[in-house]
């Protein structure tokens, strides 16, 4: 009788281990490819105005990472067009976001340059909210970067403005406190604005808005900003 019950076992044992042995492949294939949560924020340059929905820098950049990296990416986006970047911090009081976040972006502040804020008040905002981007990524700042505003005063609709010069002059202030804020929190600071000033000798880089980036200068800003990413080697 032993015997017998001795032999049962076995053979359930084997069974048993045989349908783990599928069931594991198939979560092990699973895990093979990592999920990476990113998550953007800022106003219309991030939100993608005038171009299609997969064609914001935030999509195009999931869909590279993706690619070049070989792992899932969730991108959640917060951003309108118009917002300030007190806008944007009374935006995010309205959101329930983790602090697990693999990648957060930031780009903020034309609106305040475009409706005369001041310059100061931007640059507590902006500290506030990369604190709050920090905080995101789970205290990680190596996974924050934020990205300069671009000049919307070489394109069609910022030519039409009486001194177009005053607008760029005014990017440059805003982006300069950009660039020390994130260099004082160990942050990293990516430039875009470089290429949005070759807009006027490159039409395809204007939306058909005639004032906000196209599909394809946004395509310009995500390789500058996976290559700092590359570089981190977060994924």
């Amino acid at each position: 009788m032993r015997k017998i019950v001795f032999i049962i076992g076995v053979v359930a044992l084997f069974v048993g281990c045989k349908g783990a042995a599928v069931g594991g492949g198939q979560g092990a294939s699973d895990l093979e490819r990592q999920t990476v949560k990113y998550l953007a924020l800022g106003d219309s340059y991030t939100q993608g105005e005038n171009v299609c929905e997969s064609c914001s820098f935030p999509m195009q950049l999931m869909e590279r990472i993706a690619k070049e990296e070989k792992v899932k990416v969730k991108t959640e986006v917060v951003a309108q067009t118009g917002w300030t970047s007190a806008d944007l911090i009374s935006g995010l009081r309205l959101k329930q976001l983790g602090s697990d976040y693999d990648l957060v972006t930031l780009l903020i502040g034309v609106n305040n340059q475009y409706q005369n804020k001041d310059i100061a008040s931007y640059e507590l905002d902006l500290s506030s909210l990369l604190l709050r981007a920090v905080q995101y990524a789970g205290g990680d700042k190596n996974k924050v970067i934020l990205i300069s505003i671009p000049d919307y005063a070489y394109t069609p609709e910022g030519q039409s403005s009486p001194d177009p010069s005053s607008i760029s002059s005014a990017i440059n202030q805003y982006n300069e406190v950009a660039r020390k804020l994130a260099a004082a929190n160990g942050i990293t600071f990516v430039n875009i604005t470089d290429i949005s000033r070759q807009g006027l000798a490159n039409t395809d880089l204007v939306a058909e808005d005639q004032l906000h980036p196209s599909a394809t200068a946004y395509s310009s800003f995500v390789s500058e900003i996976l290559f700092e990413i590359k570089k981190k080697q977060l994924f």
